[in-house]
């Protein structure tokens, strides 16, 4: 005899598993097979007190052969000339599984009692149930209990009744005359015999057993399940040499929202999709991730994933308009802007409600949702700068061809996908950081340094305003911070919302980028956003206040901060002869002050701060944060001090008196 030949255990179905090791989805084997990897440890118990009891009661005890079993069997033939009981054990039909042979004959026997002692040297009890359990034939393309338990239960085989487990054990004796898809009747008398051995055996009570007779045996097959079948199957195909795919994902959490968005699309009526993504804002976790609303609808095209498909942000895109603001030191949740008919140009915006609302502050603006004041601030910002700031943080935003970066931009004005507006929104939660997305736990994404969105202050400002802006109808005020976004034409409808431990977005639209008619994010996406936060369940902690957060209404501001003058960034510059200008510390610079190396209290040595022109009083920002003066009326003037408090990036900036402005970013050491 040669070696034992394993190879039959090398060629299971792939599976995806979430991140408690549930089944997500499984692939057929290259052969049209279902062959789902399965340990005797996640089987449940009673089935092993069966299978021994019908097919080999002294396994625990035999070295692969059980020779007073194999001696009745052989005499029963002799006597009646058909096989009466059989004389293999499960170690013999494991060998025999892994060497499948037609023939029948005393050499084939011989053959697999050679292999059971082999199997027996080698291997212990429990793997070789593990070799049954993983090849044992159930009919049609079924092999493994596993595979069985799920095609004709829809239930792994760690909970299984007594009836479904006595079927489970009857079936691979003539799998496919007791297929009970096709021949119920025969599965059920095959199944009551495995129930009445197991009362012989004095493993099953009676009582027991005439209940599991009662309960009928199962009429076809179940389907598979074919949970995030779009991040699966793009993982399956990029890694086809690997039988296990590990995500980050949430079997319960990804079942559920997935007949949300189906239910959902549904209720909003043909051709009208869904997606939606959950981040564990901590880890950069994905741990939900429904690409379609129906991956097997045709109407809906639910094969293409809306996750990835570039689509107008509407006005999703504001809070970070407003945080590049606030960490600029240009403005401040209480900053005065002007909600009034303004032209740009040719361009001239309105509000979605072609209402004006006349002075506003931007935490009202934001919260509204207007789009008047959400252009004045993005022309204080410039757009250009505003584009090359988010695409640094990893939020690629793409222009329409042969176009340059303009204030529509800030309403709707470019391409970008859903995961990576979502990663982005998760910045606003961990002080401006924004993770890395991990679905792949066998391959997270390199390690790399945070990508930041906005400055910590200038996060905490915008997340405190999302939190209390106006709830839909399912929705409670002040449970969490969100946005929501409505593109031109009716075509995308958004909501991104956050609170400490989340972050999810919804998209709801065409795949094929058709108009709908009041297709608008507060009534159709934001009431998704609200009912996926209550799935998660938890308490929607909000976010702890940074240090340095300037608590003050419009009329205790700074002058500087009091209004947005719309026109310093543009006209300031050559209005004043000596245009307002921080010389130091310079943009980009890294500055070692011995922070790295054990300075702390006391000992922490300053930063001087210096800028020219402008016209004063000065007013010095750290983060978004107003410089706190070290000495009277220091932070009104062209020089000041500051003491970081540890190392780090810092946003820098000055604003005069005329709101004429300037920011460098550095790295303290």
């Amino acid at each position: 005899m040669g070696p034992l030949h394993l190879a039959a255990m090398d060629r299971p179905s792939a599976v995806a598993l979430d991140r408690e090791g549930r089944l997500l989805r499984a692939f057929e084997t290259p052969d049209g097979r279902w062959r789902l990897p399965l340990r005797a440890r996640d089987v449940d118990p009673r089935f092993f007190v069966l299978l021994k009891a019908y097919e080999d009661r002294r396994f625990d005890r035999h070295h692969g052969v059980d020779f007073p079993a194999l001696l009745r069997a052989s005499w029963q033939f002799v006597r009646y000339r058909h096989v009466v009981s059989g004389g293999s054990t499960l170690t013999m039909q494991a060998a025999r599984l892994l060497e499948p042979r037609p023939a029948r004959d005393l050499f084939a026997k011989a053959r697999q009692i050679l292999r059971a002692f082999q199997l027996e040297a080698r291997f212990g009890k429990e793997q070789i149930l593990d070799i049954y359990l993983a090849l044992a034939p159930y009919g049609g393309n079924l092999e493994g209990l596993r595979a069985a338990s799920l095609a004709y239960f829809g239930k792994e085989p760690r909970r299984l009744s007594t009836a479904e487990a006595a079927l489970l054990v009857a079936i691979p004796q003539a799998p496919e005359a007791r297929r009970p898809d096709r021949h119920a009747n025969a599965a059920r008398a095959a199944r009551d015999r495995v129930l009445d051995r197991a009362v012989a055996a004095g493993a099953l009570s009676p009582d027991e057993a005439a209940r599991a007779k009662a309960e009928p045996p199962p009429l076809g097959r179940k389907p598979f399940p074919v949970l995030a079948p779009h991040v699966t199957e793009a993982l399956a195909r990029a890694r086809p040499t690997r039988k296990v795919l590990r995500l980050s994902l949430d079997a319960r959490l990804q079942e559920s929202l997935e007949k949300l968005a189906r239910d959902g699309a549904e209720r909003l009526g043909p051709k009208l999709s869904m997606a939606i993504l959950v981040i564990d804002n901590r880890s950069g976790a994905v741990l939900a991730h429904v690409g379609n609303a129906d991956y097997f609808s045709k109407d809906r095209a639910g094969a293409i994933d809306m996750t990835e498909a570039l689509r107008s942000p509407g006005s999703t895109l504001k809070p970070f308009i407003y945080a590049m603001a606030f960490g600029n030191g240009l403005a401040h949740p209480e900053t005065l802007l002007d909600d009034a008919p303004t032209r740009y140009g040719a361009w001239k915006p309105t509000n979605f409600d072609d209402k004006f609302h006349g002075a506003v502050t931007a935490r009202e603006a934001l919260q509204l949702s207007l789009n008047l004041p959400a252009a004045q601030v993005l022309d204080a910002v410039g757009p250009a700068r505003f584009v090359a700031r988010m695409r640094g943080a990893g939020l690629p935003l793409v222009l329409p061809k042969d176009s340059d970066a303009g204030l529509a931009i800030g309403l709707g004005g470019v391409g970008v996908r859903l995961r990576d507006l979502v990663r982005a929104y998760a910045g606003f939660p961990r002080g401006g950081l924004a993770p890395e997305l991990v679905e792949d736990l066998d391959d997270p994404p390199a390690q790399t340094a945070p990508r930041r969105i906005a400055e910590p202050v200038a996060a905490w400002q915008v997340a405190d305003i999302l939190r209390f802006a106006p709830p839909p109808e399912n929705g409670a005020i002040g449970r969490i911070a969100f946005k929501t976004g409505t593109s031109y034409g009716y075509r995308d409808a958004l909501a991104i919302g956050f609170d400490r431990a989340h972050t999810i977005a919804v998209w709801v639209g065409r795949a094929d980028n058709g108009a709908v008619s009041g297709l608008v994010g507060r009534k159709v996406a934001a009431p998704i956003l609200f009912s996926s936060f209550a799935r998660l369940g938890g308490p929607n902690e909000p976010l702890p206040r940074p240090p340095g957060v300037l608590a003050a209404s419009t009329a205790n501001l700074p002058p500087p901060l009091r209004h947005l003058r719309r026109e310093a960034p543009k006209i300031l510059a050559a209005t004043f002869s000596n245009p307002l200008k921080i010389t130091f510390p310079p943009d980009g610079a890294r500055i070692d002050l011995g922070l790295l190396h054990g300075a702390a209290g006391q000992d922490r040595p300053e930063l001087a701060l210096k800028a020219q022109g402008g016209a004063p009083p000065l007013t010095w920002m750290i983060n978004g944060a107003p410089l706190k003066a070290g000495a009277e009326g220091q932070t009104q003037r062209h020089e000041a001090n500051w003491t970081p408090d540890g190392a780090g990036f810092a946003r820098v900036s000055v604003i005069d008196a005329n709101g004429a402005g300037d920011s460098v970013l550095v790295r303290l050491e």
